[in-house]
């Protein structure tokens, strides 16, 4: 029993030192100032079709809203 798990340990010792080869924590990042211009740029187009699908959201909501108050008002109107 012990010689079964001492070399299932020996075994994943072995098997888990590839995993910590590949380290991440010296990668710099080499983009130059045209890479940063072009994701500004598509920043900006994706800010400037958010702001009029808001405000044609806020005129949807507004309008329902406005709606329902209308009817609530004449139906208690005819009573």
């Amino acid at each position: 029993m012990l010689k079964h798990i001492s070399t299932t340990i020996a075994t994943l010792l072995l098997l888990s030192g590839t995993s910590f080869a590949a380290s991440t924590a010296g990668r710099t990042d080499h983009s130059g100032i045209l890479v940063w211009t072009f994701l500004g740029f598509c920043a900006l187009i994706v800010v400037a079709q958010l702001l009029p699908a808001l405000l044609v959201i806020l005129g949807v909501v507004k309008s329902t809203s406005s709606v329902k108050e209308t009817q609530h008002a004449t139906v208690s109107a005819k009573k």
